[in-house]
């Protein structure tokens, strides 16, 4: 079965485009303080998007594509990133546990010094994010 990746290539570009706003030091001093807030707030807000869709297209992937064995027996997330480095979908399962718990930050508490470190998480997951969107356009057949 070929998995329909549209949702997570919008989520992954949108998640993009506002980051690279953000990043904008002409566009960003160009606004006030509570635009420049709601921007960074977009960022995280898309982070957290794009890193639900991306764990949820592993599990997927590795449904349609390995033994039910392997699929059923995935208890955590950090089980399901180790076999889809495995099986080269991801280079690294380090990276995705910090974003997994950065994704958890976000959820439960709400504070400024937070926010500043989901953002800048949410900036070294772009790259991960988008290695896995083409290892998974790749291996979609």
């Amino acid at each position: 079965m070929v998995l329909d990746l549209s949702s997570l290539e919008k989520a992954i570009t949108t998640m993009e485009q506002t980051f690279e706003r953000s990043e904008n030091e002409d566009f960003m001093n160009a606004q006030d303080e509570i635009t420049q807030d709601a921007i960074r707030a977009g960022v995280i807000q898309y982070f957290e998007i794009t890193y639900e869709l991306c764990w949820k297209f592993i599990q997927r992937w590795i449904r349609e594509n390995r033994t039910p064995e392997e699929a059923d027996h995935l208890r955590t997330r950090k089980e399901l990133f180790r076999l889809a480095a495995r099986y080269g979908l991801i280079t690294d399962p380090v990276p995705w546990f910090s974003y997994g718990e950065a994704r958890n930050i976000t959820t439960h508490t709400y504070n400024e010094e937070d926010a500043v470190s989901v953002y800048e998480t949410a900036g070294r997951f772009l790259t991960d994010a988008k290695f896995l969107l083409e290892r998974l356009k790749e291996k979609n057949d």
